[in-house]
């Protein structure tokens, strides 16, 4: 299966790092390139683990995926419970450590396509483009003053 990942280091903490990486709503349509329309489902109020995400990205496919991991400032990973039909299966994962004084955020997504016709150009191809995007603009996101300070509303409500 194949594993496409990016990496970025940023002027924020781990903590403050993980938490842009988990905005929801118009925040994180306000960096997240891929995402149209994202919600928590089932009532959720925050991410978490076996929390479920309903996700339209820009190219107007949709996915329900599942948080298996959801650690704080340190890592999360969800899966795909149903989406594209070009998806047999689909995860992805975050990993935030302390790096010269900021974090070194690792992505990495993990998938295999159907028909297996279509695998010769899918797996070389992967997400490769989305992924240095998405996390091109997690490093801008991770210094814009708007985003930073609805993480902080957000950590001070807990």
């Amino acid at each position: 299966m194949p594993v496409v990942s990016a990496e970025v280091v940023v002027e924020a903490t781990p903590a403050t790092a993980f938490a842009v990486s988990q905005t929801t709503g118009q925040t994180r349509l306000r960096w997240d390139p891929f995402i149209r329309h994202q919600h928590l489902m089932d009532g959720a109020e925050r991410p978490a683990k076996r929390v479920r995400t309903f996700t339209r990205s820009r190219h107007g496919f949709a996915m329900v995926s599942r948080y298996v991991s959801y650690a704080p400032a340190s890592n999360v990973g969800m899966t795909m419970e149903s989406g594209p039909w070009f998806f047999e299966v689909f995860g992805g994962g975050g990993r935030f450590t302390a790096h010269d004084g900021g974090t070194k955020a690792v992505w990495k997504y993990n998938f295999s396509v159907r028909p297996a016709w279509l695998r010769p150009v899918a797996y070389p191809l992967g997400t490769w483009r989305d992924i240095r995007r998405r996390i091109a603009a997690f490093a801008v996101a991770c210094s814009d003053p708007v985003v930073l300070a609805a993480v902080a509303e957000q950590h001070d409500g807990c």
